[in-house]
């Protein structure tokens, strides 16, 4: 869930270079990465997402206000966040974590410090943690 057109660019070349095969969907607001999370109009055939990429700053609703939002619905609370944001403010981090965010990281500002965190998150999200699928809602 990003609004920056930049960064989403970035993360597609960064997700390209270290061969992510997976589906990407983006949404560009809080409002609408809900709608989407809930399976709302107009997302009603979308599949629940295995991992959230969720940056802070959206507008319409925040992203703790979406990390708040999944994290106490039952049908979603399983999907692995990882708050993925230009802040490092200590605040962000404890409000991230006290709100069950799986993961905080600071977005390198350096495109190529930006793919290998993206290969990591590939690695270590999509390669070695056993994420749940197919789960119904």
């Amino acid at each position: 869930m990003e609004d920056n057109e930049g960064d989403i660019l970035l993360t597609r070349e960064a997700l390209e270079e270290c061969q992510f095969d997976h589906d990407l969907s983006v949404v560009r607001d809080g409002k609408e990465a809900i709608q989407f999370l809930l399976r709302e109009e107009p997302y009603t055939s979308v599949r629940t997402p295995n991992l959230v990429l969720l940056d802070i700053n959206l507008p319409k609703k925040s992203g703790h206000e979406v990390l708040k939002t999944l994290k106490t619905t039952d049908e979603i609370k399983h999907i692995p966040v990882i708050m993925l944001t230009t802040s490092s403010s200590e605040s962000d981090v404890m409000n991230s974590y006290k709100n069950h965010a799986n993961c905080f990281i600071t977005k390198p500002v350096d495109i190529d410090e930006f793919i290998r965190a993206f290969s990591m998150i590939n690695k270590f999200w999509l390669h070695t943690a056993v994420l749940p699928t197919n789960v119904p809602v």
